[in-house]
């Protein structure tokens, strides 16, 4: 049931989500704003095309932080509210506030709240999306499968109610990727060499 405490905790999850460490990470030890380079997106893939593997790779671990530690936070506050909680921190990440809603596109932050929440299922998505970037080098095609096929053992171990929560944090994955299908329809998607 919302109440004040539960909308305080949704409001905290979705700030700790708007935290943009592709954007701060360079922008300190590159001097470079992101957000002019490549694609212009805040995540580890352009911070990886556009800067360096450090920077990506703490980019990656922080997007992936604080899809965990919201989950967390409401895992010991609010339990009941971990799926709601996990839903305000990916909203964050997407559309931050202090970035006029123009963040990431959620993939490192959708795969900290499951591993949290379904680690078995995350660790599956993560052989589906490591299996498919070998093969095809795109990590938008890598994580648009991953996404596509997580809810899939949600419903089958967990009932219908979390199987659809997963699906609607998946279709925001989709609908972040939407340049990147029409490019993969078009065979005109980037790949990593």
């Amino acid at each position: 049931m919302f109440n004040f405490e539960s909308m305080g905790l949704l409001l905290i999850c979705y700030v700790i989500g708007t935290i943009p460490f592709g954007l701060l990470l360079t922008k300190f030890f590159a001097k470079k704003d992101i957000r002019t380079m490549g694609s212009g997106n805040i995540g580890a893939t352009n911070v990886l095309r556009n800067a360096s593997k450090l920077l990506a790779l703490g980019t990656l671990l922080g997007d992936l932080g604080k899809g965990s530690a919201a989950v967390y936070l409401a895992h010991v506050w609010m339990p009941s509210f971990e799926t709601m909680a996990a839903l305000a921190v990916l909203i964050g990440h997407i559309f931050p506030l202090w970035l006029k809603f123009r963040g990431g596109k959620g993939v490192a932050t959708y795969a900290g709240v499951m591993v949290v929440l379904y680690p078995f299922v995350a660790l599956g998505a993560l052989l589906v999306w490591g299996m498919t970037f070998y093969f095809t080098r795109m990590s938008s095609l890598s994580a648009l499968l991953a996404t596509a096929l997580a809810p899939v053992p949600v419903f089958v171990m967990m009932g219908e109610a979390q199987g659809m929560f997963v699906c609607l944090m998946s279709a925001l994955i989709w609908w972040t990727h939407r340049d990147n299908i029409k490019r993969l329809l078009t065979g005109k998607e980037h790949r990593f060499k």
